[in-house]
């Protein structure tokens, strides 16, 4: 279930109330700020223009998953997807670990790299090579969630032995989003994972399959992999078991929004619609 630019006095009893009616967790949103002018097109729109605006509220989602996970205690947490380019890996880290700590190892990172140049540069970090350099930032994340002492001499990041504690218990999960080639490659071979942004089902089997060919070509294809999409042409029972069917293991949904209620709609229109959809959906799969 994904809380995107819900108010945030509603994330709590959100959270809660997915639990209840049995969802496996919540997608988080990122966004850093809305800059007024944008020097490139948001990419997952037909248009290229933001789906929200300078009053949109959003959250630092490691803050969300932290508290949400304060006030529950099985569903789990992942980002979808946060903007990694812009940020530092080694403080990035330290944030990771503590909420991994929190949460009881019921996080994951979603990551993307970002398609904002403003984001990047405002923010110290250069947008050129950015593919690149968030490949080091995953590498850099792993060695230093992986617990004890640990250098890193590479061609963006530098430094000394370190160590950050608590590490996580568990290995948290890294999902790579990005609909691109490069992205698809980065997926398959340093992924647990892929995100979608909205796609039709027809989209989301060719980006599968192609993913499916990548990963036998990096010798993962029998390694555990989920898929979380966000499918917007198979609703219902039946489009939710056809997602399914397609190897679509997170299904991405906002279930008030198919009871016609907005991402401001009040908190118990919310609820309703959470319970409605575990009745019809999740207990019925």
């Amino acid at each position: 279930m994904s809380v995107a630019m819900s108010p945030l006095d509603q994330l709590a009893e959100l959270a809660k109330t997915a639990e209840e009616c049995g969802f496996h967790s919540i997608a988080l949103p990122d966004s850093l700020f809305y800059s007024e002018q944008v020097s490139a097109e948001y990419p997952y729109t037909p248009d290229g223009s933001r789906m929200w605006d300078a009053e949109t509220p959003w959250v630092d989602p490691l803050v969300a998953a932290a508290s949400m996970g304060a006030v529950t205690s099985q569903i789990r947490f992942y980002t979808s997807v946060m903007k990694l380019g812009p940020r530092n890996p080694v403080l990035l880290a330290r944030q990771l670990a503590s909420v991994c700590t929190l949460t009881g190892d019921r996080f994951g990172l979603g990551v993307g790299l970002g398609w904002a140049p403003e984001e990047f540069e405002w923010c110290g970090a250069p947008y050129a090579k950015r593919g690149a350099r968030v490949d080091e930032m995953i590498e850099i994340i792993r060695r230093i969630l992986d617990g004890g002492m640990t250098e890193y001499h590479g061609r963006f990041f530098d430094f000394d032995r370190l160590q950050i504690s608590p590490a996580p218990g568990a290995r948290m999960p890294i999902y790579i989003g990005g609909h691109t080639e490069p992205a698809l490659k980065r997926a398959a071979r340093v992924g647990d994972g892929w995100a979608s942004a909205m796609m039709k089902l027809s989209e989301l089997r060719e980006t599968m399959d192609r993913l499916g060919e990548l990963r036998a070509a990096y010798d993962r294809a029998d390694e555990p992999f989920e898929i979380q999409a966000v499918c917007i042409d198979r609703f219902g029972l039946d489009g939710f078991r056809e997602q399914a069917e397609a190897g679509i293991t997170d299904a991405i949904t906002v279930p008030w929004m198919f009871d016609g209620h907005g991402f401001d709609a009040p908190i118990e229109a919310k609820k309703d619609s959470i319970r409605k959809f575990a009745a019809e959906v999740i207990e019925q799969l």
